[in-house]
Parts: structure tokens; sequence; C-alpha cells
């Protein structure tokens, strides 16, 4: 990953919470100097204070990226901090939900290039995966740039267009806690079954994680990895023969969860 550029000139990152942290660890791993960042958090941990990084010390003149991290109903009390960089050489990168790139441009000026990110809290275990888009404002460097930053935490895939991030923010922003309340509600349903409820928690942790784990290294697809696990007439087939049910099964019921997160993400955009 090239990131000479932000070594050079410098990375503001607004905002370090729990998705600022896992960026900023990213990016310390991977070679970014901790005296080319600034960051404002209003609320630091011990670990930024140690990072060596600029810590609430204003921000440099023209930084090669100004990454938004902070949560979108906060967001209109932190720009004006980073105003002055609008209109300029400063790429913006956002990662925060439901705030549109022609709100930023309004904020910040027409002309200021913009990167939207959605990337998800798997990134805090360097197994995210962002999905970006930009203004015509930005370049081809810029993009690629914006790329290597989202990269050291995971994935990255590149939108056509803007209009995309409500369904990415649905599937993979919004889709860990999915997976979380699937891990709850199986170990629920194991402890209706007799379970001891610390038994039926490790039981259902260690199948969703092994099972992720088997579905990322597998060259098959997801569909396959299904029908191996399952004989004809069996137990997996019986438990799949209610979870498929095309009224009352997973596929109406996953269907309907990620069109209400989309709206919702649609419904913040405005």
């Amino acid at each position: 990953m090239t990131l000479k550029r932000v070594a050079r000139d410098g990375l503001v990152l607004l905002g370090c919470g729990k998705m600022g942290t896992a960026l900023l660890t990213g990016w310390l791993a991977a070679g970014v100097p901790a005296a080319s960042v600034w960051v404002i958090e209003p609320n630091p941990t011990d670990w930024l204070r140690a990072t060596g990084v600029h810590l609430n010390q204003g921000v440099p003149p023209s930084p090669a990226v100004a990454l938004l991290a902070v949560k979108p109903q906060m967001m209109g009390a932190a720009l004006p901090a980073l105003q002055a960089l609008g209109n300029g050489r400063t790429l913006f990168v956002s990662i925060a939900a439901g705030t549109t790139i022609a709100t930023f441009e309004t904020a910040l000026g027409n002309h200021t290039p913009i990167v939207r990110t959605m990337p998800n809290t798997p990134a805090m275990v360097g197994r995210g995966i962002t999905a970006i888009c930009r203004n015509a404002h930005v370049s081809d460097a810029d993009f690629a740039l914006s790329r290597d930053l989202m990269a050291a935490v995971g994935q990255v895939v590149e939108l056509s267009g803007e209009d995309q991030i409500d369904a990415v923010t649905a599937v993979s922003g919004s889709g860990p806690a999915y997976v979380f309340h699937l891990i709850e509600t199986m170990a629920a349903a194991g402890e209706a079954e007799g379970l001891p409820a610390d038994v039926a928690m490790q039981l259902a942790r260690a199948t969703v994680c092994g099972a992720g784990e088997l579905a990322w290294q597998s060259p098959e697809t997801a569909a396959q990895l299904r029908v191996n696990v399952t004989s004809p007439g069996g137990t997996t087939a019986a438990a799949l023969g209610v979870l498929m049910d095309p009224k009352a099964g997973f596929p109406p019921l996953l269907k309907r969860a990620v069109k209400a997160a989309a709206d919702r993400g649609r419904e913040l955009g405005k």
C-alpha cells in the first residue's frame, strides 16, 4: 500500500471512536508515521494519547486527506473545524452513514473532492469491507488513495454511484448486527431444547464464526457450502425447510429487513 502522500502532507482524522480507532490502528500498522496524523477527538482514550499523533492540536495548512469519522448527528458541529480546507487540494473522506456528498459540498464548498464510504465494524479486527464512491472533483489518484486508506482494515469495493450506498449500508454496514442477532437467537433456541445457556451460546458463537471463516476461505459458493452440509432427509434439511420457506423463512424476512435499513438510510440522507 502506497501512502507516501499522506506521510508527506499529513492526514486529519475528525473523530476517533471505534471506527476511527480501527482505521488509525490500520494506518499506523501500514507504516503511516504517527507524526503525519492530526486527530481531533474531544474524548481521547489512553491508547490514542500514547500513539504519538498530533492530538487536538489544530490541523496542518493543506493535508492530503481529512477523514470524517464522527456520528452523522454530530457532523454539523464538527465540520466548521475543517471548512478552511474545502475547495482545495485536501481530499475529504466520510464514513458517516446517511450524510450525502451534496451535504458535504454545501458545508465545505462545491469544488471540494469528496469520497463517501461505508465500512463496517469487523474493521476493528481487520476483516471489514468498505464500499466507496466519489464526486466529480476526485481524481483517479485521490480515489486510489481513499481505497488504500480503507484497505488498511479490510476489503474495498467501488460503487458506480452514490445511489447504491444505502443498499450497501443495509447489507454490510448494518449486516454485522444481523449476524450477532443470529448468534443470540441460535443460542436461545438451543437453550429451549435443553442446553445450558453458556453451552448454547458457545456452540452458536463458534458455529457462526467457523462457518464464516469457511465461507471466507472456500472457493465454493455459499449455496454450494450449504448443500455440502445438507443430507437429503436429514436434520439440516428439516431445519432448512423452515428457514428457506418462501413465505415465512429467511428470504422474505431478510429482504424486508434490508429494505427497512435502506429506506432509513435514504430518510437520513434527505
